[in-house]
């Protein structure tokens, strides 16, 4: 289905009763989660289309690839969300023009209202990355940034990648848990809701704290966020996986641990208190001490910590045919 900017959006919340059917049925999880959190998910993540995000997406991509011509004619995004990957990897001369899927026709509004915002040239659809709406042989690159945990079959969506890229073309996946990083995360994610969720009771800490009703609803998204969050990774099984689903050239790389570490904990603190409270000079100071950790993890832990240790991983592969880029 394809979807324009100023189409109607969708209910953006979702009953108990969804909710409870939700637990049932993945694919309809993913679409009731996405679509609730579509309009807040950029100011949830931190998210934008500036430096900043350009930076960090283009880093991304560089640290998966490595040196390669640019830019990409046509790309596409598998599981969109908001736009974030695709829309700051185009800022960043990644890729001339886009094309966004999503299961979640919210998410899909809100990409293509960044990207008519930015002025890029991006459609998009409303779609299962099992079974990609494009021709065979169409695009340049495809690229994900924390999907293909939601998706049921990874193998068989990569096989689908592999089908719309042209000869040569190449996919990269970033942003996916592993499955050790994905233990601690939501250990220390839990630990700090409940101790900020508890601790802003107190009466000198009542102004932290969200009204019941808020955190009543996060509470049901986490719930719903539980079912969407399908798989998790161990690097060596992901490159096997894209090897028989076809590609050649592949690599998987992994990235922050002490930077996961305090990331985690930092984010779920964020959830739970009022906006407010988070100040620009906060969310700076936030962003720079994760910058610092993130030179640690690159420059020493990355030389002693096994790479399955490492919070996020990174998926590349080409398909078979002409030099690709």
């Amino acid at each position: 289905m394809t979807v324009h900017p100023d189409d109607p959006a969708p209910n953006p919340h979702a009953t108990e009763a969804e909710v409870e059917a939700a637990l049932k049925d993945t694919k309809l999880a993913q679409v009731l989660y996405h679509d609730w959190e579509a309009e807040t998910y950029d100011d949830k993540w931190s998210i934008s289309y500036d430096e900043r995000c350009i930076d960090y997406a283009r880093g991304r991509f560089d640290l998966a690839v490595g040196p390669a011509p640019l830019p990409y004619d046509r790309a596409l995004e598998l599981g969109c969300g908001t736009g974030f990957f695709l829309l700051n990897l185009m800022q960043g001369g990644i890729a001339k023009s886009g094309s966004v899927t999503d299961l979640s026709p919210g998410m899909v509004k809100v990409a293509l209202r960044n990207a008519e915002n930015l002025g890029l040239d991006v459609d998009g659809r409303v779609a299962d990355a099992e079974t990609i709406p494009y021709d065979d042989d169409t695009f340049d690159l495809v690229v994900g940034h924390a999907v293909l945990h939601h998706i049921p079959d990874v193998e068989l969506a990569l096989k689908e990648c592999l089908r719309v890229l042209k000869p040569g073309g190449r996919f990269v996946f970033a942003g996916e848990p592993t499955t050790v990083g994905n233990f601690y995360a939501r250990w220390l994610g839990r630990i700090t809701w409940k101790a900020t969720t508890t601790v802003t009771k107190l009466g000198p800490l009542a102004g932290w704290r969200r009204p019941q009703a808020e955190l009543d609803e996060s509470s049901r998204a986490a719930a719903l966020e539980a079912v969407v969050d399908l798989h998790t990774f161990d690097p060596g099984k992901l490159e096997a996986m894209a090897r028989s689903a076809g590609a050649t050239e592949v690599k998987a790389t992994t990235e922050e641990f002490a930077a996961a570490l305090w990331g985690w904990p930092v984010r779920t603190f964020e959830a739970a208190v009022p906006d407010e409270k988070l100040t620009m000079g906060y969310r700076m100071a936030m962003f720079r001490a994760w910058l610092r950790l993130s030179w640690v993890d690159e420059n020493i832990m990355r030389r002693v910590v096994p790479r399955q240790f490492f919070y996020n991983a990174m998926i590349t592969g080409v398909k078979p045919g002409a030099a690709g880029k």
